[in-house]
């Protein structure tokens, strides 16, 4: 511990111990707890470092007028301290924790009553069971009844504490037999006699905890519902971790409590009780392929309540634990699939479906519109994993599942109503025109792209999807989704031989007048679907040759003009997602290497225009991005035309000088990406130079956007003046040293990581050629502030050598890049740019000190009124 630290604490101490005075702010005490905390996780003993805390403890603990903040802080403080068996048994021998913790004296004092002592104490014991000896005294000192009283504490954190308490009271004592069930790793304890600590406290707290959840968990009346949930959630948690004594114990204790529970048919309970059977066949204590037999019991019940809604909720919560009881599972997929069956009129049940008990109880409760729409989403949700369970549970062939939704989807929308008995028509128009209905659906069928048989439905798939994008009644998230489902269902058939003249025209239209619609959301959605269509790669039917989707689909005429049009829109979104999608749509003839055509050099000058004359950032962070694309995607194999070269170069050093002048952060940041890629290609091949794509780990940090992969050395050295001048010539260098001294953290980190790596590159062995290579500055902004600093580390390096002060560097126009990336001081750069920005005011000494710094000025005689003390944020 810091000694300036130790030498504030009595000081510190003192004034918390002392009634009326007054805090720097509400989160004092829990940034104490938390540097205690820290120090203790560490190793160290807070009463060997602190002794002062100590008295403090028996001084704040008698002093009922403390504040109920101080007093909760104590006993928080208390239980840290006791956590280890050293610090238990120093407090024991003061009498401390019977002082502390004594319930009676809190109560008689009148301070029992505010929620923050309550949760004081539960947190202070907390901390304290981390060994026998803490759980011996927390037995005996007959703790166990408060602490199930305070499961119903009328304050939630009270409640929530104590619940977490009790949970950790089981399953951190479990005997060792259990251990490696939960995960916690301890070894059998033993005395100081050496004898082995007994488990009696511990049988004692697990009988009293389990005969408490037993009598708890049935309502006695509707309004203690919150009492049952709290327990089922605490139940849930410990069977999933309990080893197998502790579960069988809890289970053989609780289980006719949960099947009365079951009986009860309480739909506010049906999920938390689900949580709690599946809890229980999961855990190490069941084989979830044979149930235990209480475990089976409840589960068979619960999948067969009366309640459709219930009924349908207690299915997927089973399905989506990923159970492989083949019994239950076939269970849950009968019962999933029987809204749809109702509705659609699929036979998705097989054709003796008048045998289903729950047929009519289903139809009734599909007849009311809300509960209609909520379990046709239920099940809709859970097709995709349906279509996937093993042939003996599927009730019907899974492409069969597929028409079903298809069908909803027509009925949604009006086109179509149910082929099953007239009886249903009223459940039918519940879906007409629903819009949650519609997109629930619309997901489930882009999920369902990859269901066995989906390949043979993919005609009929397009033929709904281009009648819903064709329907003016759609909302711009249906047509959204509808997309979305387009270019999934589209990777299913590689030649999309599917695709007739007349969906090609159809499409084309509809592209068309959605990319004008008066909703910039609809618009938005159709051009981010025309980028995402063009990344579909697809196959020729007549050949190998390999197109992108979008070709094949809207014949490749289109594309390129819409988005090109886009690019006026007057919304910043619609802009960015053209540009986005014009950089998809590219990419395949960029790794051709294939000449650019006239509109795409049109292209280029307008991006470069969005860049330096766009008041929104999304379009040119989107501009950057593209540039960046385009760098990237040129294949080494593939030669590009010269022109189209030239292009590329001209453009590159317009971005860097931009795009590192742009008052968006995001921008600049994508910027140093672009001038990365740069240097990664100018020095490929260099000995020492660690491509972006090769740099350590151990560089990482969470505000630069690097990648995790090892050091590549390459073995080439010859070049580097050439390489050097280019990057500079191409404004690499000046964008680098821009972005060094910017205001916005990510983007110096990243520049000052790209430098350091051009540094360690060039500079250990440089020749005189490659060391006179430099770069220009400007009089003004950044060029000053690297003058300026270049000129005070010449000064250092002079005064260390005796001899007269250096040249700041004045006016001049240029600098050596190798002098510069010596003597700008990345490392220690780098160091400030990787902490925190709370490193120096966040502290434990700061803390300290604002604390005695307040509790002076409020008893300072001159202190003027309204005069507001300042101190550090937390």
């Amino acid at each position: 511990m810091d000694r300036e630290c130790v030498s504030l604490l009595p000081s510190v101490c003192e004034v918390l111990a002392a009634p009326g005075r007054s805090l720097p702010d509400d989160t004092s005490l829990e940034k104490l707890l938390d540097w205690f905390s820290g120090l203790t996780e560490a190793g160290g003993s807070l009463l060997e470092a602190c002794p002062c805390l100590l008295e403090f403890t028996s001084t704040v603990v008698h002093n009922t007028a403390s504040d109920p903040g101080v007093l909760s802080f104590t006993l928080r403080l208390t239980g840290l301290m006791a956590a280890a068996e050293d610090g238990f048994k120093k407090l024991q021998e003061r009498s401390v924790l019977n002082q502390v913790f004594h319930l009676q004296h809190w109560q008689e004092a009148g301070l029992w009553e505010d929620p923050c002592l309550r949760i004081g104490w539960i947190q202070g014991l907390r901390s304290m069971l981390q060994h026998p000896k803490a759980l011996g005294f927390f037995v005996q000192s007959d703790f166990i009844d408060p602490l199930l009283q305070l499961q119903t504490d009328t304050s939630l954190f009270v409640a929530s504490a104590a619940n977490q308490m009790l949970a950790h009271i089981l399953l951190f004592f479990q005997p060792v037999s259990c251990l490696g069930c939960n995960g916690v790793d301890k070894k059998e304890e033993e005395d100081d006699d050496g004898r082995t600590h007994t488990s009696g406290e511990y049988t004692a707290a697990v009988t009293a905890i389990s005969e408490y959840l037993k009598v708890s968990l049935v309502p006695k009346k509707y309004t203690k519902l919150r009492q049952s949930l709290q327990i089922l959630k605490l139940l849930a948690l410990l069977l999933a971790q309990a080893g197998p004594p502790l579960w069988d114990k809890l289970l053989h204790t609780v289980a006719d409590s949960l099947e009365e529970l079951v009986t009860a048919g309480c739909s506010q309970l049906t999920l938390p009780l689900m949580d709690v059977i599946l809890a229980a066949c999961s855990s190490s204590g069941a084989d979830e392929r044979v149930p235990d037999q209480r475990v089976g019991r409840l589960l068979s019940a619960m999948l067969n309540v009366n309640k459709p809604a219930d009924l349908i909720h207690a299915a997927a919560a089973f399905l989506r634990r990923g159970h492989h009881d083949i019994v239950h599972t076939t269970r849950a997929v009968r019962i999933l699939l029987l809204p749809l069956h109702i509705v659609t009129g699929q036979t998705l049940l097989g054709t003796n479906t008048t045998a289903d008990e729950h047929q009519s109880s289903v139809v009734e409760q599909l007849k009311c519109k809300t509960s209609c729409i909520s379990i046709i989403c239920v099940c809709l949700t859970n097709t995709p994993r349906i279509t996937l369970s093993p042939s003996g549970v599927l009730p019907c062939p899974p492409d069969l599942i597929v028409t079903a939704v298809l069908s909803l989807l027509r009925i949604c929308s009006g086109v179509s109503s149910s082929s099953s008995s007239t009886s249903c028509s009223e459940v039918c128009r519940n879906v007409i025109g629903s819009g949650k209905v519609q997109k629930c659906a619309l997901e489930a069928l882009t999920a369902l792209n990859s269901s066995p048989g989906a390949k043979e439905k993919i005609s009929e798939v397009f033929t709904v999807l281009m009648q819903y994008l064709d329907n003016p009644d759609s909302d711009p998230t249906v047509l959204h989704k509808s997309f979305q489902a387009i270019v999934k269902w589209t990777s299913v058939s590689t030649e999309l031989s599917f695709a007739t003249d007349q969906l090609r025209r159809d499409l084309v239209e509809i592209v068309k007048k959605r990319v004008c619609d008066m909703r910039w959301e609809v618009r938005d959605s159709t051009v981010e679907f025309l980028g995402h269509l063009a990344g579909v790669r697809v196959s020729v039917s007549t050949a190998e040759e390999v197109c992108d989707a979008s070709h094949v689909l809207l014949g490749g005429c289109c594309t390129t003009p819409l988005l090109k049009e886009a690019l006026q829109d007057t919304e910043s979104y619609v802009r960015a997602s053209a540009i986005s999608a014009l950089a998809k749509s590219l990419t395949h003839g960029w790794q051709q290497g294939t000449a650019l055509s006239e509109e795409e050099t049109e292209i280029v000058s307008r991006l470069l225009e969005i860049l330096s004359q766009d008041t929104e950032g999304f379009p040119r962070r989107a501009v950057v991005q593209y540039f960046i694309s385009w760098f990237s995607s040129r294949s080494s194999s593939a030669s590009p035309s010269a022109s189209s070269a030239s292009l590329l170069k001209q453009c590159v050093r317009s971005v860097l000088s931009q795009g590192s002048a742009d008052l968006d952060w995001e921008v600049k940041v994508h910027t140093l990406e672009l001038a990365e890629l740069v240097l990664d290609e100018a020095f490929s091949g260099h000995l020492g130079y660690r491509k972006g794509s090769d740099k350590p780990r151990a560089l990482q940090h969470s505000y630069g956007v690097v990648s995790e992969q090892t050091y590549t050395l390459h073995t080439r050295t010859e070049g580097a003046e050439s390489a050097l001048a280019s990057v500079v010539k191409l404004g690499v260098i000046s964008a680098l040293l821009s972005g060094l001294v910017d205001c916005d953290r990510p983007v110096g980190l990243r520049a000052c990581r790209v430098l350091m790596t051009l540094r360690d590159a060039v500079c250990p062995d440089a020749t005189a050629a490659v060391a006179a290579v430099s770069c220009e500055l400007p009089g003004s902004g950044w060029g000053q502030e690297i003058r300026k600093t270049l000129g005070m580390k010449r000064s250092d390096i002079a005064a260390e050598r005796g001899i007269g002060g250096a040249d700041e560097g004045g006016d001049s126009g240029s600098v050596s890049v190798c002098e510069a990336l010596r003597s700008l001081g990345l490392d220690e750069r780098l160091d400030v740019l990787t902490q925190s920005s709370d490193h120096i005011h966040n502290s434990p000494l700061s803390l300290l000190k604002d604390i005695l710094t307040t509790s002076a000025a409020h008893t300072h005689p001159d202190t003027q009124p309204g005069q507001e003390v300042i101190v550090d944020c937390y």
